[in-house]
């Protein structure tokens, strides 16, 4: 059964790699082109332009925000990315994948250490690490879903970080159509914005793992 399961979600994925594969760029040109009456259907297409990226995601988030405007725009890339990141998870933790990433995970030292903290500060790590759009979001996807990382704190954590990344994605291609120099000033605006949470959870992870430092060397009172 849990191999029949891996190989239906493997199969799946191919094939639905492939046809967006083919088909991406009439997806685009049909976004470009329809009215917000049809706004469902985009947010369905945005969902598995994530799911798989055959193309980067920053460009179809760009193409939705010149078509739907920064504020609708935003939503619909965000709505998208979130189904997408539950989808995913979904996948791997109920595909027959969990077990046996576990299993990787918790094998090595160095592996192991990290996914011990990683999934006590589990909703810390996932919104901040979403807020960086450089992090390939199926890595945190994937290691949220073999870690022991609970599905609901996930999904919330995830919808979250989100928020800024699309916010910017949607933001550069309105204003990339409408006024192109404000470009760099959002750019310099997010950086700085980054900084200071990277800074920030940088600070806040090594104080943890300190924390949990003390405690697995404090001694045992049975």
């Amino acid at each position: 059964m849990m191999m029949i399961r891996k190989l239906i979600v493997t199969l799946t994925a191919l094939v639905t790699i492939l046809l967006l594969f083919i088909f991406h760029e009439s997806f685009l040109h049909w976004i470009q082109n329809n009215d917000r009456e049809h706004i469902v259907l985009t947010t369905v297409i945005a969902t598995f332009m994530s799911l798989f990226p055959v193309i980067p995601y920053p460009i179809v988030g760009g193409v939705i925000g010149a078509a739907y405007g920064p504020m609708l725009g935003a939503f619909v890339i965000w709505m998208g990315s979130t189904f997408a990141s539950i989808i995913f998870f979904g996948l791997i933790r109920y595909g027959g994948f969990h077990e046996w990433g576990t299993k990787i995970l918790l094998k090595y030292k160095a592996t192991k250490k990290v996914t011990i903290l990683f999934e006590r500060n589990a909703f810390m790590s996932i919104t901040v690490l979403r807020m960086i759009p450089v992090i390939p979001s199926i890595l945190i996807n994937a290691y949220a879903a073999i870690s022991r990382v609970p599905f609901v704190r996930y999904s919330i954590a995830s919808g979250l970080g989100k928020v800024p990344a699309m916010t910017l994605f949607a933001l550069i291609g309105h204003t990339i159509v409408t006024d192109p120099i404000e470009l760099l000033y959002m750019l310099i605006i997010y950086s700085i914005f980054l900084t200071i949470v990277y800074t920030g959870y940088r600070f806040w992870s090594k104080k943890a793992e300190e924390e949990i430092l003390v405690k697995t060397k404090q001694p045992s009172n049975l």
